[in-house]
């Protein structure tokens, strides 16, 4: 989906939230979605190592 944004369509995306938001306000938010990329991502790889530590865990029962 958002490979068909395009170039002009970022732009517009990105003047309508520094319009929105103000110039002030940006740096803000993009912190606050890196900080919330980032917990995401930790949560997903830690959901993950607990899948595989569960399924090596009956393996060894077998």
């Amino acid at each position: 989906m958002l490979s068909n944004i395009g170039i002009p369509g970022l732009i517009l995306v990105l003047v309508l939230a520094l319009i929105i938001f103000g110039p002030s306000k940006l740096p803000e938010i993009g912190r606050a979605f890196g900080t919330t990329l980032k917990e995401f991502k930790k949560s997903t790889r830690e959901l993950v190592s607990d899948e595989q530590s569960e399924e090596e865990k009956k393996k060894e029962l077998l």
